[in-house]
């Protein structure tokens, strides 16, 4: 009697702790165990939902998910296919309220044992899907400790089932769970499912097809039919065992079932509605960090994205990209005709540059662990020909090509990276990250880094302006033998010109820019101080590290196109700086805004001093041999419009350049080969003049032939105050008449070539 009653005792301390327990776990009691979900939760479940992305015009033009789902009622999936479900997964599904003690303890019995079988109903599993029980944001305070984490998860999936088996009919829980159930290759859902391995809907499904269907539940990717299909067969077959055992089909059905191969039909897929892009990714890339602080999930919250990019805009830049790029890709074809394009400094062809390239790849280092660093197979893999798509200015073009075809061909593709800013709201209004985002997913505006040539210039004319100088303050175009000090050691820089001749001429400080006077530009940075020119280029928006060297005057430090293009804008914006904006806006699912990105702007330069840099750039049209008069050949003239802008080249033609400004936009255009080494030999067909600057050209020409747009042609805003400096001033003053020849110089070992 004694030991009954304690025996008792005890049960009622362990109902009543364990009934606690789950008070505590479900009231998240001081946040251990993380929140469960609410009442509203339950009653209206929401399924991951894609977030979509913008133009600021409110044109759709990608989206972000990474569940493909089509919903469907119950009653348009073949009834085999829920026999299959409860007979496998959850035979007891009628009978219990969300747990099923039996099973549960079956699992736990089995974990215990080394057969990791699991005990979860059908309504648990459809929490753990529904309600994301196990994601980062469901954790509490004691998530950090293993075995209390999943004792916790494992509490949350119970409490759950329960409260949805109360609040939904078995018909709801399944209609819910087939809807939301994974299949493998980003598929989710049964008749995305159905479709994307039979081509069929799911009311048309077979026996066998339901069963492997139903087989893949247990591990999508062991049980994937395209990749795995002897073990998909076998576990189908399971499935199939399940209905024969519970008498959903005949003894004869199940053997005649089990023998039936494998019969896939992947020929038709549901369309694809993730369109990829540059865009995309680049505006991902700006909110990932908001997303991450407030909790939002970009591939399962449904926010409405609105960038900053006008649609009209962004269609009339990937106008000019192609136009221009297919013209660069038969120049460049023509000009290494029969020869490797890949060269050194002294313009010899790099030998065994392919194949350095090539062990620098992906596949080669996968058959070199296959093939334990056997150079000849490796070798004779990568030379092995097969059938592949290729991008080609005519749209692809299917050929046959070895690992080394493909990589050589591949490098000699000229590239481009487009962006263009409003530089008073610093709202980025078109961008292209490249020839083709399909086949190529490096992003030349934002991630790419390359020598910007003379369009670094303007920051070392920029630091002399604000440090006093005029642009009409003068200096001889001669030989320039600069001395300094870099990691202890003195050197001496002796910049040549890009012709390879100095003048002689007593230039203007415009003058000289227009005309992308290296001897000047260097004579000026020595006089304002190279590490002065650093600090301002930082200043008005250079992000990248720069070398406090004289030629970085010309530069000789990597930049990327964004940031070029925004440091331009500080400029124009009257000598205030600020972070360039794509995202502007995010609402959420039910379209209440959550936030509104504004460009904080400060100010880094003099009103005065930024007037007279754009004063400056316009001398590339007016001043005598300025480098942007190439932009004569478009018609950007009306009405007296007025185009300002700079070059660049670096060092052996590698980089192309140009930026250029209206009184509404700045615009970047880089071109050149992904690789430094490969570029055009002569600077008449690789400057930026003659690579860049028709990209400009014919981009803003399309512009101001769409007034729709809203950018139309004007000169450029008189100064809001009286400028103290001199600005007009003439080109040309020669010291003397013996000043105004030409002085042809030999090339010294040490040349820093630029534009």
């Amino acid at each position: 009697m004694v030991l009954e009653k304690r025996w008792l005792k005890w049960l009622r301390y362990f109902f009543s702790g364990l009934l606690l327990y789950l008070v505590l776990v479900d009231l998240n009691v001081f946040y251990l165990f993380g929140p469960s979900p609410s009442i509203s939760e339950l009653r209206n479940p929401q399924l991951a939902l894609a977030s979509e992305l913008y133009t600021c015009d409110s044109v759709l033009i990608g989206k972000y998910y990474k569940e493909k789902r089509s919903p469907v009622k119950l009653s348009e999936v073949a009834p085999v296919f829920i026999d299959a479900l409860i007979a496998t997964e959850d035979i007891r599904f009628y009978s219990h309220h969300g747990i099923d003690l039996k099973s549960a303890l079956g699992g736990i019995f089995s974990t215990a044992t080394g057969d990791k079988r699991g005990g979860s109903t059908l309504t648990q599993q459809l929490v753990k899907n529904l309600f994301r029980t196990r994601h980062t944001q469901s954790s509490g305070l004691l998530s950090k400790v293993p075995g209390i984490r999943t004792l916790a998860y494992k509490t949350k999936e119970w409490i759950t089932s329960v409260k949805l088996e109360f609040n939904y009919s078995k018909t709801d829980i399944l209609e819910l769970y087939i809807n939301t159930v994974g299949f493998g290759n980003n598929t989710y859902g049964i008749r995305v499912a159905s479709i994307t391995y039979f081509n069929k809907e799911p009311i048309h499904l077979t026996v066998e097809e339901a069963c492997l269907l139903v087989g893949m539940l247990k591990a999508t990717s062991t049980y994937n039919p395209i990749s795995k299909p002897e073990a998909a067969v076998e576990r189908r077959n399971i499935v199939i065992a399940q209905l024969g055992k519970y008498k959903s089909i005949s003894p004869t059905q199940l053997d005649r079932l089990k023998q039936l191969p494998l019969l896939l039909d992947l020929s038709s897929k549901l369309k694809e509605e993730e369109q990829d892009s540059y865009l995309r990714s680049a505006a991902k890339e700006s909110i990932e960090n908001w997303c991450e602080e407030n909790g939002y999930d970009i591939y399962r919250d449904g926010l409405q994205i609105y960038t900053t990019i006008d649609s009209k805009l962004q269609l009339l830049a990937e106008q000019a990209v192609n136009e221009k790029m297919r013209e660069i890709q038969r120049r460049f074809n023509n000009h290494w005709e029969g020869r490797n394009p890949w060269v050194d400094e002294d313009r010899h062809e790099i030998k065994g540059f392919l194949q350095n390239y090539m062990q620098r790849t992906p596949v080669y280092k996968s058959l070199k662990k296959q093939f334990n660093n056997d150079t000849l197979s490796i070798d004779s893999c990568l030379n092995v020909r097969k059938r592949m798509k290729v991008f080609t200015w005519l749209g692809e073009r299917d050929t046959t090509f070895s690992s080394y075809d493909s990589v050589r061909y591949y490098l000699t593709l000229m590239q481009t990276g487009l962006m263009t800013l409003n530089p008073f709201t610093r709202h980025i209004k078109a961008w292209v990250g490249g020839i083709s985002h399909k086949y190529f997913k490096y992003d030349h505006v934002n991630q790419s880094k390359r020598q910007p040539g003379s369009t670094f210039k303007p920051f070392a004319y920029c630091t002399a302006i604000d440090k006093g100088y005029s642009p009409c303050d003068r200096f001889y175009d001669r030989p320039v033998h600069i001395r300094y000090l870099e990691n202890g050691k003195n050197k001496v820089w002796s910049p040549q010109n890009s012709d390879w001749a100095f003048t002689g001429y007593y230039m203007s400080l415009r003058w000289a820019m227009a005309k992308s006077c290296n001897s000047v530009t260097a004579q000026l940075t020595e006089k304002v101080g190279w590490d002065n020119v650093v600090k301002y280029a930082h200043r008005c928006g250079i992000k990248s590290s720069l070398a406090k060297v004289p030629s970085i005057c010309l530069g000789s430090s990597v930049v990327n196109l964004q940031e070029m293009v925004n440091a331009y804008g500080t400029f124009l914006a009257d000598g205030l700086y600020a972070e360039p904006v794509l995202v502007n806006k995010i609402y959420d699912r039910d379209g209440r805004l959550l936030v509104e990105f504004k460009a904080q702007s400060k100010r880094v330069l003099d009103e005065e001093t930024a007037w007279l840099m754009v004063w400056m750039l316009r001398g590339g049209m007016q001043e005598p041999g300025g480098t942007s008069q190439a932009l004569w050949e478009y018609k950007l003239h009306w009405q007296k419009n007025e185009v300002g802008g700079k070059t660049g080249t670096s060092s052996n033609h590698s980089d192309g350049w140009y930026l250029g400004l209206t009184k509404d936009l700045i615009t970047g255009v880089w071109v050149g080969a992904d690789d430094p080494s490969i570029h055009f030999r002569v600077s008449e067909l690789g400057e930026g003049s003659k690579t860049a600057l028709p990209i400009y050209g014919r981009f803003m020409e399309l512009v101001y032939q769409h007034p729709e747009t809203g950018i139309l042609p004007a000169k450029f805003p008189a100064p809001k105050n009286k400028i103290k400096r001199q600005y007009q001033c003439s080109s040309v003053t020669p010291k003397s008449v013996g000043d105004s020849i030409k002085i042809l110089l030999s090339v010294p070992d040490s040349v820093v070539k630029s534009e």
